[in-house]
């Protein structure tokens, strides 16, 4: 019958739109692997938010670092191969990127909180982080509020735990909308410091091209990193991943990943 496959279609796609039951009715590309459910089949799609080195970056073409590597090894598990979305981080932490089937995980340097744990489940924790300051060299600062009494423009990202701890220590910071753009605004003067991830700043400190600039602080603020999935919702693929973590732990893989993208890895860490 030719003349109902329009129609028929037509109604496939609105259904699609509409729920994501609905379009695995309409036959979608999605699979279960070894209990993980993926949107893709042959592959485990990552969203993440492009860039924050050494976590994920852009060299040559290609996506690297620190979460792809660890991710590299769930998609190895899995047997499967990573894809990586560059994603707003808005609609990671909110869950709306996974919700929306875009990818099966969030890996975006993203510090685990209660109030993300709302519309997001984590993975245990993968990363123990501290919030650092990065501005011209021959300047300290051991605390925040020596910063604010300063009177020096400090620069932060969007959205993240950086900017809001300096937030809650009544330090006014200029927004930028990822890191690329904040680097940048230390760059061109548009203020002083600025305040990341520790990593992130550890790995900006090894390009020459900002050689002016040295860790103007470093702040303990007990944040731990974590991997995401829909809410409640794959249960599967959170079992692999913190089986993954725990393996790469005790087999060395992690300890090789960190000291590839990071550095010397603290004891604890």
């Amino acid at each position: 019958m030719p003349g109902r496959r329009p129609v028929r279609t037509a109604l496939c796609a609105a259904l699609a739109a509409l729920t994501l039951a609905a379009a695995t009715a309409c036959g979608d590309d999605s699979a279960t692997v070894q209990g993980a459910h993926l949107v893709r089949k042959g592959a485990l799609t990552t969203c993440t938010h492009l860039p924050y080195p050494p976590f994920q970056s852009e060299q040559g073409g290609k996506i690297v670092g620190f979460d792809v590597d660890l991710i590299d090894l769930v998609a190895k598990k899995l047997g499967v191969k990573q894809k990586i979305v560059d994603t707003p981080f808005e609609t990671i932490k909110t869950g709306s990127a996974l919700n929306a089937g875009k990818c099966d995980l969030a890996a975006a340097g993203m510090t685990i909180r209660p109030d993300r744990a709302r519309f997001i489940t984590f993975s245990a924790p993968y990363f123990t982080a501290t919030q650092a300051l990065m501005g011209k060299k021959g300047q300290r600062y051991g605390t925040l509020a020596e910063v604010k009494d300063a009177g020096v423009k400090v620069g932060s990202q969007a959205s993240t735990t950086g900017e809001e701890y300096a937030r809650s220590q009544k330090v006014d910071t200029v927004s930028f909308k990822d890191s690329a753009s904040l680097l940048n605004g230390l760059r061109t003067g548009r203020v002083d410091v600025i305040i990341e991830d520790y990593p992130v700043i550890q790995g900006w400190l090894k390009d020459p091209a900002n050689a002016a600039y040295a860790l103007d602080g470093n702040f303990d603020t007990g944040e731990k990193y974590g991997f995401a999935v829909r809410k409640d919702q794959n249960p599967g693929l959170v079992t692999i991943i913190n089986q993954v973590i725990a393996t790469a732990r005790a087999d060395g893989s992690y300890k090789r990943i960190y000291e590839k993208w990071i550095g010397p890895m603290p004891a604890g860490s």
